[in-house]
């Protein structure tokens, strides 16, 4: 009798464990899923590493145009130029960067398409929506900014001004992704208001803010959520 009370009573603890294992599991399964509406997990970390690639390239190009077509050779010398001197320069540093948008927005989707198949996620929903919105209200007020810089003849404070306006719209878009992203953002804001003290060296922390930090940013992503 007292074998049969034991067997009942482990058997007991037995069911009691097995449902509080799947209670456990409902509620992981809730958050995940609570998690995946109100976040938009699909950003590739592969993405990030070739944007910082395309970026130290783009700095790299435009630091030998200007030694091979400016008198001084260096970026420092043509912001605190005149502006008749560094006018004619300007289409082709635009161009220079507006290359590096264009191919880093492709690779982007690409990957980031890739990598939603991958994990069976959707890549355009409510919340990625959301994302977009608040990572571009920065972007396109940042781009008209250093517009308006360009038309008041101050090419300095152009390349500080993008890395801020681009660590505000990482800022503003990280409460609907990844947390990694804000810490980006806030590490993008600072190294340009660190250019903006000299803007002379504007170019060094943009292949920095823009370069080394998204090789970076991609590398702890890709192995953080994609391995």
């Amino acid at each position: 009798m007292q074998g049969t009370n034991k067997n009942i009573y482990f058997a007991s603890q037995s069911t009691f464990i097995m449902n509080e294992d799947e209670h456990l599991k409902t509620l992981s399964d809730i958050r995940n899923l609570m998690e995946r509406s109100s976040r938009f997990l699909s950003l590739s970390g592969l993405s990030g590493i070739f944007i910082g690639i395309y970026a130290l390239v783009a700095a790299t190009v435009t630091w030998w145009y200007l030694g091979n077509h400016f008198e001084t050779t260096t970026y420092y010398n043509l912001v605190t130029a005149d502006v008749e001197i560094y006018k004619p320069y300007i289409p082709v540093l635009a161009g220079i960067a507006s290359a590096v948008l264009l191919i880093s927005l492709l690779t982007g989707y690409i990957l980031t398409q890739r990598f939603t198949k991958k994990k069976g996620l959707k890549l355009w929903d409510t919340t990625a929506k959301r994302m977009l919105i608040n990572l571009l209200i920065p972007l396109v007020a940042g781009g008209i900014f250093c517009l308006l810089l360009l038309f008041h003849h101050d090419l300095g404070m152009v390349a500080p001004s993008m890395l801020i306006f681009y660590g505000l719209a990482l800022l503003n878009a990280g409460k609907y992704t990844f947390n990694d992203i804000r810490y980006l953002g806030m590490i993008e804001i600072t190294i340009g208001l660190i250019a903006a003290v000299d803007p002379g060296y504007g170019l060094v922390f943009w292949a920095i803010g823009f370069g080394i930090l998204h090789i970076l940013y991609g590398i702890t992503m890709y192995f953080k959520y994609e391995r």
